[in-house]
C-alpha cells in the first residue's frame, strides 16, 4: 500500500509540478485547494481539473473568506502591481502577499493529514524565483514542521511524524518547468495570473505572469496558456 500524502494545489506552475513529483514518488495523493476570496478564482477550476486528470485519489476545496480581513491586492480593493522589473520583484514584500496565507493553508492541510492518516504534506514554495513572500522561506517551513509534530494528537502519541515536503524550494522557475515537462505535466491546464480577465486569460503584466513568462523563456519552452496581449 502506498503511503498517503496531502498536496496543496492552487493550479499554478509550482503546485502542479509539486503534485507531479509527489505522484512520481508513488504516494496516494489527496489534493487540497482554497477558495479564500481571491480575485483569480479561475485557479480553483484548474486545480480540480489537474487533480482529476493527474490521478489524485481525492480533492478537497475549502472555503474561507479572507476578504473579511483584506490587506492584500488578491483579497482587497488594492491594485495588482504590473510591469515591475525583475529587480523590483526581488526586493521587499509586495501587496500581493496575503497575510499568513501559507500558515492558514498548512494548518488545514495538517488537519486533513491527521484525518487521512497521512504523515506527508507537499507544498510548492520556492525561495529562488518568487515574489518575496516570507512564508516561502526554508526556515518558515522548518518551524511549521516542528510545530506540526508538537501540536497534533498523532505527533504527541508517536503514531505519525509529520514531514513538510518542499521539492521546489531551491529551484528556479525554469528548473521547475523543465522538471514538470520531464514528468509529463500539461502546463496548458495551469493558471498563474493574479488579475485575469472574465475569460480567464492572463494579463501578462503582474508579478506572477512575469515570473512565469521568464521561467518558460529560460527553459526554452513556449508558455501554452493564453494571454490578453
Amino acid at each position: 500500500m502506498n503511503p498517503k500524502a496531502i498536496v496543496l494545489l492552487s493550479g499554478g506552475v509550482d503546485s502542479t509540478t509539486t503534485l507531479a513529483i509527489a505522484l512520481a514518488k508513488r504516494y496516494e495523493i489527496f489534493s487540497l485547494s482554497f477558495d479564500y476570496g481571491q480575485r483569480h478564482r479561475v485557479e480553483l477550476e484548474r486545480a480540480r481539473t489537474l487533480s482529476r486528470q493527474m490521478g489524485a485519489s481525492g480533492h478537497e476545496e475549502v472555503k474561507i473568506d479572507l476578504r473579511q480581513f483584506g490587506g492584500s491586492a488578491l483579497t482587497d480593493n488594492i491594485a495588482v502591481p504590473t510591469h515591475r522589473s525583475a529587480d523590483d520583484i526581488a526586493v521587499g514584500i509586495p501587496v500581493t502577499y496575503v497575510p499568513a496565507r501559507n500558515t492558514i493553508f498548512l494548518s488545514f492541510a495538517l488537519g486533513f493529514a491527521e484525518v487521512k492518516q497521512a504523515a506527508d504534506i507537499f507544498i510548492g514554495v520556492t525561495a529562488v524565483d518568487y515574489s518575496g513572500y516570507p512564508d516561502c522561506r526554508p526556515e518558515y517551513i522548518e518551524a511549521f514542521e516542528k510545530m506540526a509534530n508538537l501540536a497534533t494528537k498523532a505527533g504527541v502519541e508517536g503514531t505519525a511524524k509529520y514531514k513538510i515536503h518542499t521539492p521546489l524550494i531551491q529551484l528556479s522557475k525554469a528548473e521547475i518547468i523543465r522538471k514538470g515537462i520531464e514528468l509529463g505535466v500539461d502546463y496548458s491546464l495551469t493558471h498563474s495570473c493574479y488579475d485575469p480577465d472574465a475569460n480567464g486569460r492572463a494579463c501578462g503584466a503582474c508579478d506572477s505572469c512575469l515570473l512565469r513568462l521568464k521561467g518558460f523563456e529560460e527553459a526554452g519552452i513556449k508558455d501554452p496558456v493564453p494571454y490578453r496581449k
